[in-house]
């Protein structure tokens, strides 16, 4: 009867085990409708190309979610309220923070510098790290107020780097950078990552001793801009639905392309520092690193550290850059930059792998979505879909899920029990028929 029972106690536990894996496949959220966070965004800035750079200042994600436009004229203000919109008035058009950045960038490069438009505050931020001397950091004041007052400057910490790590190579023999976004032009599929990570004719590997290789760099852009087009080897993996790894095992589902709005909460992710968040807090920003002065970027209060270069920056799902530079790290904070993938994918002539034309780079789309402003703050915006990333195909999954011990923990427990009990039935019947047998052959001889 233990026998019996120890088996059945086996066989119990094995369907505790299955039944575990099979409960606790991850949920795959469906793609969702576009947020109002982002219809917000799409409303501002239709408005601001609408009505023009002489009219308007630029546009931004309020607390409270909604668009609000920076117009310089009472007619601009009613036509953007009339959109469903905010509008605030500013006294520098879009044109003359334009102007100021222009007039920045043809003063002589100074490195550890870098400005960006800031349509919140109606100004041109200029920024020098700590390596910007004294006397260099005069001659930006004294630049700034000869362009007036839409310029102003701030000192931070830290130095403006790449976020490139020349010690430990991982994927390219100048340094480890982590892939953005998979892309294709139709024929060949290829990965987008930073343009500093390597110049055209590098060689990627998937492993730091150099030995499983991946692609090539055929195409790079970098000083000016930041990315680089690297095909994939004929019998490489990749990617080609485009889920962006986020760490456990889960990824983010990428399912459009669009433009950053200042005050947006974004996401990124990097080989180095791993899943991030932060806030865009400038557009159309200029960095001049050591290596070279790189324009039209997105300023934002993500972390970053080095090997985090290349890595995919995105909201709700939708791809908006990859990673490019900045000061500062994940202990402490800092300032992070991004190559705005519109652009890139334009320039390149490719689109992201895995979705639909409709779905292809909308920089303005959505300014005629001014009716679904239902608010939903910026900070409670979702990275995305998550789901699974790790195997590919059913059985590859149940396997993963038959191997993670909080999932067949109670299961598995049971069967080493009854395995136990079954042991020691076995133990005592052995050890009752050795003494039976003991004492039928002493009475055979007594």
């Amino acid at each position: 009867m233990a026998r019996l029972t120890a088996i059945g106690g086996v066989l119990c536990g094995g369907l505790m085990v299955t039944q575990a894996a099979m409960a606790t496949e991850p949920a795959t959220s469906p793609p969702a409708a576009r947020s109002s966070v982002l219809a917000a965004s799409g409303t501002g800035s239709g408005l601001v190309e609408e009505l023009g750079s002489s009219r308007t200042a630029g546009s931004w994600i309020a607390d409270d979610g909604r668009p609000v436009v920076a117009v310089t004229d009472e007619e601009a203000a009613a036509e953007v309220k009339q959109a469903g919109a905010r509008a605030k008035m500013v006294e520098y058009s879009g044109e003359d923070l334009r102007s100021a950045t222009e007039a920045l960038r043809s003063a002589p490069r100074v490195s550890g510098t870098s400005w960006a438009i800031d349509p919140a505050s109606n100004e041109v931020v200029v920024r020098a790290d700590s390596t910007v001397s004294a006397k260099d950091w005069k001659k930006l004041t004294d630049l700034a107020e000869e362009i007036g007052g839409s310029v102003r400057m701030e000192r931070t910490e830290g130095a403006y780097t790449m976020r490139l790590n020349g010690a430990q190579p991982i994927f390219g023999t100048g340094g480890r950078c982590s892939i953005g976004f998979n892309v294709t032009d139709g024929e060949n599929e290829f990965m987008l990552t930073a343009g500093h990570c390597g110049p055209a004719g590098s060689v990627w590997f998937a492993d730091n001793q150099g030995q499983q290789e991946i692609g090539r760099t055929i195409e790079s852009n970098f000083p000016g801009g930041d990315f680089s087009l690297v095909q994939y080897l004929q019998d490489a993996p990749s990617n080609s639905s485009n889920v962006v790894s986020v760490g456990d095992g889960r990824g983010v589902r990428i399912t459009s392309v669009g433009a950053a709005a200042v005050g947006q909460r974004v996401f990124r992710s990097g080989s180095t520092s791993g899943f991030r968040n932060g806030e865009v807090t400038g557009l159309d920003a200029t960095v001049n690193y050591p290596e070279g002065t790189v324009s039209g970027l997105i300023e934002t209060t993500v972390c970053a550290e080095p090997g985090d270069s290349g890595g995919p920056l995105f909201s709700e799902g939708v791809a908006l850059g990859v990673t490019s530079g900045g000061n500062g790290d994940c202990s402490q904070g800092g300032t992070t930059f991004f190559q705005p993938l519109t652009e890139a994918l334009e320039e390149l002539d490719v689109q992201l792998t895995g979705l639909p034309q409709a779905a292809q780079p909308t920089a303005s789309a959505g300014a005629a979505d001014a009716g679904s402003q239902g608010a939903a703050a910026p900070g409670t915006v979702q990275p995305g879909a998550v789901e699974s990333v790790e195997g590919s195909g059913a059985f590859s999954d149940i396997l993963d899920r038959l191997a993670d011990p909080r999932n067949v923990g109670p299961g598995l427990l049971v069967i080493a029990g009854s395995m136990v009990a079954l042991a020691a039935t076995r133990f005592i019947r052995t050890e009752q028929d050795r003494a039976a047998y003991r004492r039928q052959y002493s009475q055979s001889w007594s």
